[in-house]
């Protein structure tokens, strides 16, 4: 299957032009099609019913994934990323979003554990040929000073304000 993309790379700047919200989402969307993930779902949700012209069921479940990513905790939510079409491209309606997962039968299931895989698979192999051109490995993750034997990714906290009625309460941040 043929991929389109409907956004360009985003460019980082420090002017304070184009300023958007939840940049790194399309970083993941990136992810997803430069290890081959979208075309990976795309081929294992064949079938599933798309419309001409209509959205990539593979793209669906990428941008679901993404949302989820993001804090979405509702099909509903992928309309923030909807919101955002210069960063994202075109992204499917709820609605859209609800009939693809409604296509997802056990055997497309299997399909897309699969796909993941081979995707997760291509991530690690980029990781090895990065390695290999440094002649360096990347340095181990670490957590309460040991090292791990597995990435963590950190993308992103989340501050959450915590609101007192008292008088001359000052504001208190929970993380």
């Amino acid at each position: 299957m043929k991929g389109s993309r409907g956004c360009s790379w985003p460019v980082v700047t420090t002017d304070g032009m184009g300023i958007v919200s939840h940049a790194g989402t399309a970083l993941l969307r990136e992810l997803a099609e430069r290890t081959g993930l979208r075309a990976e779902y795309s081929a294992a949700a064949h079938g599933i019913r798309r419309r001409g012209g209509g959205h990539d069921p593979g793209q669906v479940l990428v941008d679901l994934e993404v949302m989820l990513a993001d804090g979405g905790e509702a099909i509903a939510d992928v309309a923030a990323l909807a919101d955002q079409p210069d960063l994202h491209g075109p992204v499917a309606s709820p609605a859209t979003a609800w009939r693809v997962l409604a296509g997802v039968d056990d055997r497309r299931l299997v399909g897309l554990r699969r796909a993941r895989a081979a995707a997760r698979e291509r991530a690690w192999l980029a990781r090895a040929e990065l390695d290999g051109q440094s002649g360096r490995m990347l340095p181990p993750a670490q957590a309460a000073g040991r090292d791990l034997d597995y990435v963590v990714l950190d993308i992103d906290a989340t501050l959450i304000e915590v609101h007192s009625e008292k008088e001359q309460a000052s504001p208190h941040f929970s993380c």
